[in-house]
């Protein structure tokens, strides 16, 4: 019963946008199964569902796989507001930001995790990025550019 529940719970959430608990467990009902707010709650730990907000700021249930997503949004936003300009000499990426910047745009770039960069160094508002070959340098400067619009 409880894994069937939680299978259920699963879908409600990836079809519809629960933003409550009492949605939950009416949506539960409507499904045939009867539940309490303690089991609903106990279910929400247990799948490790977190509360996301949508594009208009509604707040609603989303499984933690999700995170990956936000996360990614984050570290785009992060690198977006703080780099201010980009310039490279042979195979070697240099960002200014905005001061005492440096670090989370750099730690943006490497949560990035592509394949032709092979470090990030930062100081308060420098970052050397060492790209694995210097054919690959005008590919990552563009994709720099492109987060930063």
């Amino acid at each position: 019963m409880k894994v069937s529940r939680q299978l259920k719970i699963i879908e409600i959430i990836e079809n519809n946008f629960i933003e409550t608990q009492e949605e939950l467990a009416q949506a539960l009902k409507d499904s045939g199964f009867a539940v309490t707010q303690a089991t609903i709650s106990r279910d929400i730990k247990e799948l490790k569902l977190i509360k996301v907000s949508n594009h208009d700021g509604i707040q609603h249930y989303a499984p933690l796989k999700d995170i990956g997503t936000i996360y990614n949004e984050r570290v785009t936003a992060v690198f977006k507001e703080s780099v201010l300009t980009i310039d490279y000499v042979e195979n070697t990426v240099v960002l200014r930001t905005l001061p005492a910047m440096a670090q989370a745009a750099a730690l943006a770039i490497d949560s990035m995790d592509w394949c032709e960069i092979v470090g990030t160094i930062a100081g308060d508002d420098t970052i050397f990025v060492l790209v694995r070959n210097r054919d690959m340098v005008g590919e990552v400067v563009g994709k720099f550019k492109k987060l930063m619009k």
